[in-house]
């Protein structure tokens, strides 16, 4: 049994007055967040998400046994996962992010770089986070573009030029920070 938990999504805050809540969905299909069962509070709660909707890009849902808009206001900003393995099989060539946290991370000649320590969502995207070989963290948009292959059997992720131009970027901005 993995103790990996899968983010699906985070608490923005109540919506109307029956203790409904505003979410923010991870999953590719917003409404997914509510299919795979209880899903986990970052503080160990288990919540049970029901009569789910979406309004724009935001889900609201029902929690059962929340009826309050008073303790809905307490949940702003927890975060709802599940265990890695309630989570179905993915088809070849498909990935959860969480699958990739660990993997080495190469440029196209092959020269080591760091590895996957996570990813962030900002509003802008996904940025993969990558803990750099030698001390120090940078963020590239995970995008195809950036990051043309991952190969799960070899456990690591190649970048592109591109994708090494951001990094590069990161070290200048490094160095002119650096008191002389």
């Amino acid at each position: 049994m993995s103790d990996k938990q899968i983010l699906l999504g985070r608490i923005l805050g109540p919506h109307g007055l029956k203790g409904e809540v505003k979410i923010k969905s991870f999953t590719a299909d917003p409404l997914a967040v509510a299919s795979y069962g209880a899903v986990l509070a970052s503080d160990g709660r288990r919540f049970k998400l029901e009569r789910v909707r979406l309004a724009g890009d935001i889900v609201i849902a029902a929690i059962k046994g929340i009826a309050d808009r008073n303790v809905a206001e307490t949940l702003k900003g927890v975060e709802l996962s599940v265990p890695r393995e309630d989570l179905p099989e993915t088809d070849d060539g498909e990935f959860y992010q969480a699958d990739l946290v660990g993997l080495a991370v190469f440029d196209q000649a092959g020269d080591k770089v760091g590895e996957v320590a996570g990813f962030q969502h900002f509003g802008a995207g996904d940025l993969i986070e990558i803990a750099r070989d030698g001390g120090g963290t940078s963020f590239v948009p995970f995008a195809e573009s950036m990051v043309p292959d991952v190969d799960l059997e070899e456990g690591r992720i190649t970048l592109s030029e591109t994708g090494m131009a951001v990094i590069a970027a990161d070290d200048d901005a490094a160095k002119r920070k650096a008191p002389r």
